[in-house]
């Protein structure tokens, strides 16, 4: 049998055109799954064939996991604790292993087999097409609808597919089989068991790739594309930047007569475009990419990276848009979170502010409302601001003399000061069961005792993603920190 084993891989290695150990690694995995069916569980069996004589061997194996992560596939993983009692320098991640009895290649039938390997090579075939498809670096997929599969329709091209999701069409758009269609792709899904190809029509992306296909400005760097927001069928903005000022960059994308922004619309199921000249300045960005309104002001709060827009009431229907998809549109484009109002909204907000501002620095500085009201008018907004801004910047303040800026910076770094021990004093009292765990600093002990974390329990509770999102660390060291918690649950 063992000779027939050498003499089928052979065979099939020659049939297929494909490398003799691409099949030995099939044969190998078709009689650790004939292996399989023998235990109870989630086994992990491993077939190692000798590539000379065509002897083989067969091992159970326990993939060695953390103490404190504990057993999640208790048939195929073991403790590191263990696993050391057996082999004392076996670290995290290595696998135990144990040889068993082979199966003979008889018993699962050598047809049985070949059909095991055959789909093996069918993948390896697959792989290959579908490696030397990506190494072309198109980002456009151009192909014939083939079928429907479940809502979703699978996309031929020559020999390989692409499967474009019903979330990823254009809504409304009826695509039927045989139909000539052109998608964005968007990636590759190794795990899928059908085509691979993850494409789209309604992605941002396809539509800068269409706008790169019809102006060649693009393609020669002349112009670029600095950011696209959609709403797929309906309307989309892109910001467009020239890089030689002899190009007009709007007109260009727009073509003569409208003759490139209308291909790409019909493309597009007649999504209407709108072309916005892009700028360093945010603040001037955001007025284009709100036209077609006109823009009154604008307030920008850098530390939350919002803007208020103000309007007035002819332009306010306008710059929000239908459901709001102006606005939204220009908030994606842009990246700011756009917030819409008119003159009396924004009045009434300004002094909603402006006396919480007010009190805090009454408070504080131990001033009166009209010195608090004279650091208001003039752009203060914190303490932090007060205390630390150049000090050449206060004295230009015509209201104030050198020693009342220095005392308002004094009291201002004072009042920062308290306020930070009595908060330091807080988490003192609150967290000193999370003391001196490794990789806690007192930053992030700070952050945790906000979100209500005092107890090295209440953190081993929480999830990688819950950490994270309190604490903005990485995975990594979330799931390190919620490990090191954990470790007294073993002790």
């Amino acid at each position: 049998m063992n000779r027939e084993l050498l003499m089928l891989v052979d065979a099939i290695s020659r049939e297929k055109s494909v490398d003799r150990e691409v099949v030995f690694g099939a044969v190998e995995s078709a009689l650790a799954s004939a292996t399989k069916k023998l235990y109870q569980g989630e086994v992990d069996i491993r077939v190692s064939i000798d590539r000379e004589s065509g002897n083989y061997e067969t091992f159970r194996r326990w993939h060695v996991v953390p103490n404190e992560a504990g057993l999640q596939i208790p048939d195929a993983e073991i403790l590191l604790f263990e696993a050391q009692e057996q082999i004392p320098d076996i670290e995290v991640d290595d696998y135990i292993e144990e040889g068993i009895e082979s199966v003979p290649i008889g018993r699962i039938g050598a047809q049985a087999a070949k059909q095991v390997i055959l789909q093996k090579i069918r993948d390896a075939e697959r792989e290959q097409l579908l490696s030397d498809f990506l190494s072309r670096g198109e980002k456009i997929f151009v192909g014939t609808v083939k079928r429907l599969d479940k809502g979703d329709i699978i996309v031929e091209s020559g020999r390989v597919e692409g499967r474009l999701k019903r979330s990823e069409m254009i809504p409304k758009e009826n695509l039927r089989s045989g139909d000539r269609v052109r998608a964005y792709m968007l990636g590759v899904d190794s795990l899928a068991r059908g085509p691979q190809i993850m494409l789209s029509r309604s992605a941002p992306d396809f539509m800068i790739e269409l706008f790169r296909q019809e102006v060649p400005e693009i393609e020669q760097g002349l112009l670029e594309i600095k950011s696209c927001a959609r709403d797929a069928g309906s309307r989309a903005k892109i910001a467009v930047l020239s890089h030689d000022k002899r190009v007009d960059p709007i007109g260009t994308c727009v073509g003569v007569r409208g003759s490139r922004v209308t291909a790409v619309t019909n493309e597009l199921a007649g999504e209407r475009v709108d072309i916005v000249l892009w700028s360093e300045d945010p603040a001037q960005f955001v007025i284009g990419a709100l036209a077609p309104a006109n823009v009154q002001s604008i307030f920008v709060d850098e530390e939350q990276h919002a803007m208020d827009v103000v309007v007035d009431e002819e332009n306010l229907a306008i710059a929000i848009g239908r459901g709001g998809q102006n606005v939204r549109l220009a908030s994606d484009l842009t990246g700011w979170r756009i917030n819409i109002m008119t003159a009396e909204e924004s009045a009434q907000k300004q002094a909603v502010e402006s006396d919480s501002i007010r009190k805090v620095f009454v408070d504080k500085l131990d001033v009166d409302e009209e010195v608090a009201d004279i650091l208001i008018a003039e752009g203060f907004t914190s303490l932090e601001e007060v205390a630390y801004v150049p000090l050449q910047e206060m004295l230009e303040i015509e209201s104030f003399d050198e020693d009342t800026v220095n005392e308002l910076r004094n009291r201002a770094k004072d009042a920062l000061l308290t306020m930070e021990i009595a908060k330091e004093e807080e988490v003192e009292t609150l967290s000193e069961n999370l003391k001196g765990l490794e990789g806690l600093t007192p930053e992030l002990i700070a952050k945790l005792a906000e979100a209500g974390i005092h107890t090295r329990d209440d953190l081993a509770d929480l999830a990688v993603d819950e950490l994270t999102e309190i604490t903005s660390v990485s995975d990594e060291q979330a799931r390190a920190l919620i490990l090191k918690a954990r470790e007294h649950w073993f002790a």
